[in-house]
């Protein structure tokens, strides 16, 4: 089949359950055991204009829309820097949709504690995404702004970066107790902080469908061959893995026309 990438839409089943949405649904699952061959056919169309680039930006820009477009703000990685409760933004409206809406700040695990952000719509894809073993609520504010700046007294605690080549060699630290790590913060946070502290404790654990982790990573993209094939070992955060160590960021490829066998 062929079709533009996009991030692999995932649901929370066990194993997590990935697809691609092309004229038709693509359960990736399906494919694992099996050989998945990939071609990229030479276009790439900017996820937020529709039109032809020649390079993408951002996970899936062209140029422009790169520099103008709410989705590729600033706050999206910094969301201390949100601006949508002021009522100000790249595009008001969005912002009102998007960002001036109730958020989440978490912790996630895998080989360390991470901390984050992501809107409450959006959980618990955010954790999948990020290839999390296991995720807990910290806290939940009334906008983008406020759990950015949460965050960033986190970041006195906890990590604000995956590292995506231990995450997909599933190296997890067991010792890590996500409830303790949370309460941990009770006496450290400032007051006016506290406020939004989550008495939600429930752990979220996930399952990727990986039948074998890799020793060795080597990482592909599209824009240095144009075919990718091999057994698909399994899938994890936005990567597929083969059985060689191989993997393949789908998230980074968003845009590129491709066709699937």
């Amino acid at each position: 089949m062929r079709g533009l990438l996009h991030k692999m839409n995932v649901f929370f089943e066990n194993p997590i359950r990935y697809e691609l949405n092309f004229d038709e649904k693509i359960v990736l699952n399906d494919f694992i055991g099996k050989k998945l061959s990939m071609s990229f056919l030479g276009e790439i169309i900017c996820v937020s204009c529709g039109k032809k680039t020649p390079k993408s930006f951002n996970q899936g820009f062209c140029y422009s829309c790169f520099t103008k477009a709410p989705e590729s703000a600033e706050c999206i990685i910094r969301p201390e820097l949100c601006r949508a409760h002021l009522g100000e933004g790249r595009d008001i409206e969005w912002e009102e949709n998007h960002h001036n809406q109730p958020h989440i700040v978490y912790l996630a695990a895998s080989d360390s504690v991470k901390v984050g952000v992501t809107r409450t719509t959006q959980v618990p894809t955010r954790w999948i995404d990020q290839g999390a073993n296991s995720a807990i609520i910290l806290a939940e504010t009334p906008n983008r702004y406020l759990a950015g700046v949460l965050e960033v007294e986190l970041k006195n605690h906890f990590t604000d970066k995956t590292n995506w080549q231990r995450m997909l060699k599933n190296e997890l630290d067991e010792s890590i107790d996500l409830v303790n790590e949370k309460w941990s913060l009770e006496e450290v946070l400032p007051a006016d902080l506290m406020e939004y502290f989550s008495e939600n404790d429930e752990i979220f654990d996930f399952n990727f469908p990986v039948s074998e982790y890799p020793i060795k990573i080597k990482s592909l993209s599209f824009d240095k061959e144009s075919l990718i094939e091999g057994i698909l070992s399994g899938i994890k955060g936005q990567y597929l893995i083969f059985d060689d160590g191989r993997v393949l960021n789908i998230r980074k490829h968003t845009g590129y026309l491709v066709d699937i066998r």
